[in-house]
């Protein structure tokens, strides 16, 4: 039985993207809560990651707004959350207890190149092949920081989501939302 883990999916996010953050793919949330219509649906496991950042400023602080997760993905009730402070999933404590030993994983959510790609090895360090959902991920350009010893490179979203993509197609099955078989 596969289970859904949706990765990161707060309000930190679509408040980056409201400010005209570009992102691989706009989409990509509508994507993630058709996906996840689909398990509650089928009455399959649902596990919400939720990014708890131990640093003050940051936006993905559970005990600010832009912490929240985003509506249409929310948890309900008897859905798993499991809270992390680093990157990968699978370095919070409680992730590998909250899959109830299910080895199907589907995964969603955001940002693809950074907590995303980082679940996805660790699920295949620990013998997991995953199934990465492919319209229900998503991530932005990347800027480099100003300065005269910085060499100034910028990165659009389609090119990050697209070379992350296929940097993981060792350790994650990609999977289309009507090629996903539950």
């Amino acid at each position: 039985m596969p289970t859904l883990i949706l990765i990161d999916l707060q309000q930190e996010f679509t408040r980056r993207i409201a400010a005209g953050r570009e992102v691989s793919q706009p989409g990509a949330i509508a994507a993630a809560a058709a996906l996840l219509g689909r398990f509650r649906a089928a009455a399959l496991p649902v596990l919400h990651v939720q990014h708890n950042d131990p640093n003050p400023a940051s936006g993905f602080r559970l005990d600010k707004p832009t912490g929240a997760p985003i509506p249409e993905v929310a948890p309900r009730p008897g859905e798993a959350v499991v809270v992390k402070t680093t990157s990968s999933a699978f370095a919070a404590p409680a992730m590998i207890p909250a899959l109830n030993g299910d080895r199907d994983l589907v995964v969603a959510g955001a940002a693809l190149n950074y907590c995303v790609s980082s679940t996805l090895r660790a699920a295949s360090d620990l013998g997991y092949r995953p199934r990465l959902v492919a319209e229900a991920v998503f991530c932005f350009g990347v800027s480099p920081p100003t300065g005269p010893t910085v060499q100034q490179i910028t990165v659009p979203a389609s090119t990050v989501h697209a070379v992350t993509v296929a940097s993981l197609i060792e350790f994650a099955d990609l999977v289309t939302l009507d090629s996903l078989s539950l």
